[in-house]
């Protein structure tokens, strides 16, 4: 049988990209408490909602935990992946630069890459410090003695761009945003790598989520019962309670 030409790859995805993020999850899953995740909610909202059941309650702040943890969870795994690819095939290499996350030679350019995970992923505050970084990076570059030309990219894990070139007055804060197929093409010079990369999540996933699934319903059972004793009157959600849990000033 002819092995996958991207079967280092798959083996990749599989031992430092699913299996820590699977890890990690698990890991967030277990360490929460219903107190320490209800501080962070807004009660207001879930009244707003007409949310008046416990085990709705309790799901609606596990998931909104676990959603605000996973993008950045993945994203930072896929960017070793982008930065594992390009040690390979061009010898790159993790970045210590501010803002930057890869760095490498092609052809006769020299690359400053920034990872993120999608297109919209910054303000104009954090897109203007991207640049002024990119800048410095530049200026610290030929004081090293790279005689390349030296090209920044801000590369996003999945989306889309259409005007990948984003030009500035300074040429030096000028850059390139590639995203989805074509950043994966830019760091891999492979146009069919963006699809390549779901192959293995679906197989390990598919295999790893069982175990999660059954830790995610215990935890949520958990916290529902721990809800249900502390902010609970005669079966129905005591609103004043939880708003004084979240708001209520201490005893001076």
């Amino acid at each position: 049988m002819t092995q996958s030409p991207y079967q280092d790859y798959y083996e990749y995805l599989a031992e430092h990209v699913i299996t820590p993020f699977y890890n990690k999850r698990l890991a967030d899953l277990q360490s929460l408490s219903l107190q320490s995740v209800l501080r962070r909610k807004n009660p207001y909202l879930f009244k707003a909602k007409n949310v008046e059941l416990a085990g709705d309650l309790v799901k609606g702040i596990v998931d909104a935990f676990l959603s605000s943890q996973e993008e950045t969870i993945f994203g930072n795994l896929l960017e070793g992946f982008a930065i594992f690819i390009s040690s390979r095939l061009y010898g790159g290499f993790k970045s210590a630069r501010k803002s930057l996350d890869l760095e490498f030679r092609r052809d006769d350019s020299y690359f400053v890459v920034g990872i993120k995970s999608g297109p919209h992923w910054g303000n104009s505050d954090q897109i203007n410090r991207m640049k002024d970084n990119f800048k410095a990076a530049r200026i610290s570059l030929r004081a090293a003695g790279v005689k390349e030309e030296i090209v920044a990219v801000n590369g996003c894990i999945y989306g889309k761009d259409r005007n990948p070139l984003k030009k500035d007055a300074d040429p030096d804060k000028t850059y390139f945003k590639y995203c989805g197929q074509d950043f994966w093409e830019f760091i891999s010079g492979d146009p069919h790598l963006y699809r390549e990369i779901i192959v293995p999540i679906d197989k390990e996933a598919q295999e790893k989520d069982e175990n999660f699934k059954r830790a995610y319903h215990a935890k949520v059972n958990e916290m529902t019962e721990d809800f249900m004793k502390g902010f609970m009157t005669d079966h129905q959600i005591d609103w004043i309670k939880l708003v004084d849990f979240v708001s209520q000033r201490s005893a001076r």
